[in-house]
């Protein structure tokens, strides 16, 4: 396989995985819809950041030293679980305050904070970077160049932030926010149960 064709072939499937849902969506579309669309862009971002940390990760050998260290996976993947379940309920916690009281609820104040939440949520499970290190060892040769590894961290920099700064647009316009408005208590408990139940989903895993 060429390495033009490899790279495509990365690409697509970083791209599709990007696109499945799970709660890094839950998170950007919520704060895009009912905060702003400078949270929603600032959490695409922390989202690109978190991709791309994992990436490097998993292109210097973390599934290696995961994979010999059982206990650090496991405190790693407890991490992330009840971090899940703290925003789920920090998210139902706030369903039924207005807007404005609602973002101090759900922990995201301000866009920076937004950043660090979303960089949180993209880094709570470690199977990405396990995900990452299958995907990379199917379309990259065995010893690829620094270059090649340069080029693979832009790729999936630029395919998160990218496809979740996309979300952030579509769903900060009008209609999606009015919507929301209308339906804040109902749609919230909803995104939070839904945050809630992936990070037990995620504790439960431990036990694999």
């Amino acid at each position: 396989m060429s390495s033009d064709l490899a790279l495509v072939g990365l690409a697509t499937v970083l791209l599709l995985g990007a696109m499945s849902p799970g709660p890094s969506f839950i998170l950007v579309a919520r704060m895009a819809v009912a905060q702003s669309r400078a949270h929603g862009f600032a959490a695409a971002l922390g989202m690109g950041i978190g991709g791309g940390l994992f990436a490097l990760a998993a292109l210097i050998g973390l599934q290696s030293l995961l994979a010999a260290v059982p206990a650090l996976y496991v405190g790693v993947k407890l991490f992330g679980g009840a971090y899940l379940v703290y925003l789920g309920v920090m998210i139902w916690r706030g369903a039924k305050q207005p807007l404005a009281a609602g973002e101090a609820g759900a922990a995201c104040g301000s866009s920076a904070r937004s950043f660090v939440v979303a960089l949180g949520t993209q880094l709570s499970n470690p199977k990405t970077a396990i995900a990452y290190t299958g995907i990379f060892a199917a379309f990259l040769p065995e010893k690829a160049s620094i270059s090649t590894g340069a080029t693979v961290l832009a790729l999936v920099l630029a395919i998160e932030t990218g496809w979740y700064t996309l979300v952030a647009l579509v769903l900060s316009s009008p209609a999606p926010r009015a919507v929301y408005l209308r339906g804040k208590t109902w749609i919230d408990r909803g995104v939070g149960t839904a945050m809630g139940l992936l990070g037990p989903n995620l504790l439960w895993s431990v036990r694999e």
